[in-house]
């Protein structure tokens, strides 16, 4: 209905307005008459007094919340109106205690908000903020049973409420997803989710944007029906200042200052407006009374409108102290210092000083419960239902480190094939070195004994390249084609034969006559590594099939020296037995690391992470929630793992799979802790996944998979003991490789400092979750 002067509101007549007019008169009389005692003061919903935040050096020394007093009285409707970065949402984060204030008292619900006891956060309050902060993956139906369930509603209530919400807010069939909805959809779903288990304090930060007028209408009609008893109260900011002409009470916030405290129609008298937007600029007019430098623009409408001559200590505002304030959770503000006057536009029948608050007591269990099931059981669930709703991704998460292992396997450790040599063989005739191969003469023949080296390194699977001369050879290696020259002199097999006989007594050109020509491309180290235990093994071979051959011992062509069976290992060492228990641990534990990280961080940039640490969830809650399901994930994760390494490539393992189980599961755990450290310290994906990155190379270079650690420079050799999993892949390593147990102390060890490194990560998340707001 619309008066005389086309505002919307309804005139003094209407039933409706006046019963919030005689009803709101009551309350102030009520207050007014009774004693300012503790009793009285409890029934306070929210009370704040001389409230100073700073935001402090990290952001701007200059930068901090004006002082200002605020009372909101029981089972009322408050609106808190200002224009963005006016500090409304920051002075609302205080409320529900995710900010604290460096200077003054708030007192909400009877307690200071996060004491014991208190309520606040818990399910006393409810709060939607700004964010949709809503699982695009649930249909309403799940939305409101995950939020219904933390708050410790059964099945049947909030089947009985999400009907009538759903009505009220004009939503479509509970079977639709969230995500599918248009913008003002959302937000009025995230508004069903508030207003579900019925708070005492119902606190909405706009509520009503982007929200059609017709429904806006029913968002203020039920707010007012449920404060009429007095059991609940609501604190709501707008951008649509007329509509809060329905609030019992108003402040208008500008500059960190409120301006005004008092009904709206008290407000339009005391002004003399037809709308409350008119009340707000006069008092911004008044506010800038006195600034030196004002634009053309503001000078001009300053000097069209009539200001009063009231008295307002708020108002009071030099050009030095004249600034503006941005508390959107933790922006950038810049705004008055000065907090010397405190505004009373509306008698406060609270004006003493706030009485202690009482302890609760507290039991001796309770220092033991580090969680309620009653907010475990909805975390886990609602984690459970995420992974089921996103089948694609949980399967590319598991899939994942199988697809690295076969790849570690496959490409890692194996024997080199087709490695090209360049040979030179002056025994050959000059016009038939590519005509036909080396010529294999069996038996004990002493002819062209460098063709039977050949053919055996040939064996060992060489690819030879034949040419006339040295220059050739090594001009083919130049180019990068071959990976040495290896040659022999015109009379190799006869000056061979010479040492072999002769002995001690052989001449010097014997000697240098039987000697083939080695020059090699040595950039590639293991390459090299390689060549030279092929081309020797080989030649050990060749020189005991000769002296076989002749009837001779073959052990006359070994090394004086005899290799027993190696204590542990095999007789050639594999790179890949040496390589595996640091590359099983590595790729389960930054596996772990992306899939927590990446969880919390959605959950903390959508606002649902804020929602839940305001609904009285702990820090401890929400990782343990995260800890137990993505736990199978990583358990899962690591049997497929291990079944591919041992079972499919048959990886050596001397001693117990599960003592490996273990402390890959340790490891994977060990991942999550840190996954969770990641996403409370970093703000965005970006940062997360630098810092992830960052960590990567440091633990994969020390903890001994690529080289080992006894070879590095002692400050280094120092440092990788102390990373997370230097000691566990040294204990994974002996295990597999020498059948060690627990009872062994370079094992169980690393079974310590694993558990240590957890610890001491999930120290550092409960931290950074209980202190690090916003």
């Amino acid at each position: 209905m619309m008066d005389a002067e086309g505002e919307g509101v309804p005139p003094a007549g209407s039933s409706r307005q006046d019963d919030r007019d005689v009803m709101w008169a009551a309350k102030r009389k009520q207050f007014m008459s009774q004693p300012s005692t503790v009793a009285t003061r409890r029934q306070q919903a929210v009370c704040v007094r001389r409230a100073y935040k700073n935001y402090g050096p990290k952001k701007n020394p200059n930068v901090i919340l004006d002082s200002l007093s605020m009372t909101v009285p029981k089972g009322t409707i408050y609106g808190l109106l200002g224009a963005s970065g006016c500090g409304k949402t920051t002075l609302l984060s205080c409320i529900v205690g995710r900010r604290r204030l460096n200077s003054g008292e708030l007192w909400v619900l009877g307690g200071h908000p996060g004491s014991q006891g208190s309520g606040v956060p818990g399910p006393r309050v409810a709060y939607m903020p700004q964010e949709i902060a809503l699982y695009g993956e649930f249909t309403l139906r799940e939305t409101l049973t995950f939020f219904g369930g933390i708050n410790g509603l059964n099945a049947k209530t909030i089947d009985e409420r999400m009907e009538f919400y759903l009505k009220l807010l004009q939503l479509p069939h509970h079977s639709r997803f969230v995500k599918s909805l248009s913008g003002g959809q959302q937000r009025r779903m995230s508004l069903a989710a508030t207003l579900l288990h019925h708070p005492e304090l119902l606190i909405l930060d706009e509520p009503t944007v982007g929200v059609d007028p017709v429904v806006r209408q029913n968002i203020w009609d039920h707010l007012v029906e449920i404060t009429r008893l007095g059991q609940t109260t609501v604190i709501i900011t707008t951008h649509y200042i007329d509509e809060t002409r329905q609030a019992h009470l108003i402040g208008l916030m500008r500059g960190g200052k409120l301006l005004a405290e008092e009904s709206p129609r008290s407000l339009l008298a005391q002004y003399a407006c037809i709308s409350l937007e008119d009340v707000f600029l006069k008092l911004s007019v008044m506010q800038n009374k006195g600034k030196r430098r004002r634009s053309s623009i503001a000078q001009e409408v300053i000097s069209q409108i009539a200001v009063p001559a009231i008295s307002n200590p708020a108002l009071d505002i030099s050009e030095e102290d004249n600034g503006e304030m941005s508390g959107e959770f933790g922006d950038n503000v810049s705004m008055s210092s000065r907090g010397q006057e405190v505004v009373e536009n509306m008698p406060d029948p609270m004006n003493l000083d706030i009485p202690d608050e009482e302890i609760v007591p507290k039991t001796f269990a309770d220092s033991f419960r580090v969680f309620q099931w009653i907010h475990m059981k909805p975390l886990m669930w609602k984690n459970l239902l995420w992974m089921w709703r996103n089948v694609g991704v949980m399967a590319f998460i598991i899939g994942l480190p199988l697809v690295q292992i076969i790849l570690f396997c496959d490409a890692i450790g194996k024997d080199l094939t087709d490695i090209k040599l360049a040979i030179v063989n002056y025994e050959l005739p000059a016009n038939n070195i590519y005509d036909f191969e080396c010529p294999i003469i069996p038996g004990c023949n002493q002819s062209i004994l460098s063709c039977r080296y050949l053919d055996e390194l040939t064996r060992r699977s060489f690819d030879l390249r034949y040419f006339h001369t040295e220059e050739e050879a090594e001009d083919y290696v130049r180019s990068g084609d071959a990976w040495g020259v290896v040659s022999f002199p015109p009379n190799y097999t006869e000056a061979l034969i010479d040492r072999m006989d002769a002995g001690r007594y052989a001449d010097e050109v014997a000697i240098n006559s039987s000697i083939m020509s080695i020059a090699m491309d040595m950039t590639d180290q293991q390459v090299y590594f390689m060549i030279y235990r092929d081309v020797m093994y080989a030649f050990q071979t060749f020189i005991r099939d000769v002296l076989s051959s002749c009837g001779m011992n073959p052990d006359l062509g070994k090394i004086p020296m005899k290799f027993h069976e190696p204590i542990y290992g095999p007789v050639v060492p594999n790179f890949t037995d040496f390589a595996a228990p640091g590359v099983l641990l590595t790729i389960v534990f930054f596996l772990s690391v992306a899939l927590t990280s990446g969880a919390m961080l959605i959950e903390r940039n959508e606002g649902m992470l804020e929602r839940y640490l305001v609904s009285g969830i702990t820090g401890i809650e929400i990782l343990f929630s995260h800890v137990v399901t993505q736990f199978m994930i990583m358990a899962t994760q690591s049997c497929l793992v291990l079944i591919t390494a041992f079972a499919i490539y048959d990886i050596t393992v001397v001693g117990s799979v599960v003592y490996v189980l273990m402390m890959i599961i340790l490891s994977g755990f060990c991942g999550m802790c840190f996954g969770f450290v990641v996403s409370c310290a970093c703000d965005t994906e970006r940062t997360a996944t630098y810092m992830a990155l960052g960590s990567f190379l440091p633990i994969v270079m020390l903890c001994g998979i690529i080289w080992p650690i006894e070879g590095m420079q002692s400050v280094l050799k120092f440092c990788a003991r102390f990373m997370p999993l230097t000691y566990p892949t040294d204990s994974v390593r002996n295990i597999m490789q020498r059948g060690w147990s627990l009872s062994d102390a370079d094992v169980y060890f690393g079974f310590l400092v694993i558990i240590g490194w957890i610890l001491v990560f999930l120290t550092i998340s409960i931290l950074l979750l209980k202190f690090k707001k916003g």
